[in-house]
């Protein structure tokens, strides 16, 4: 079954410009019911009032609370572990790698990338659209 574009995806970076990119990638690919967040802190919080979100695309760099962090807590809350979390990050380090998928990563992107790039991680964490 393909996956529906009113999927609501969070996306969550501290760069006002990477969300604004982000939110107009997922536009490219017809996705437009698009929620975001600064922070780690600030996306928790909304996450924790709303859990109809879909899918979770994150920045690692981020403060106070990094991307990792948040996907820790993701994976941590029985009401949110279920969701599917794309870690972006400019570090393409092994360590980083492993240590996303330790957490419980989805899958990972390394910037900078194209909407095509963007669907290739979408469609093969949530199935094709």
């Amino acid at each position: 079954m393909a996956v529906s574009k009113t999927l609501p995806i969070m996306i969550v970076d501290d760069y006002s410009t990477m969300l604004r990119i982000l939110r107009n990638l997922l536009g490219q690919l017809d996705f437009n019911n698009v929620v975001d967040a600064s922070s780690g802190d600030e996306a928790l919080q909304k996450l924790l009032v709303s859990s109809d979100i879909g899918l979770i695309i994150s920045d690692w760099n981020m403060q106070p609370m990094t991307g990792l962090e948040l996907l820790k807590a993701v994976r941590a809350n029985a009401k949110l572990k279920h969701i599917p979390f794309i870690m972006v990050t400019a570090e393409s380090k092994t360590d980083n790698v492993v240590a996303a998928k330790q957490a419980g990563v989805s899958n990972y992107i390394v910037k900078p990338f194209n909407a095509e790039t963007l669907k290739s991680k979408m469609a093969s964490v949530l199935g094709p659209f």
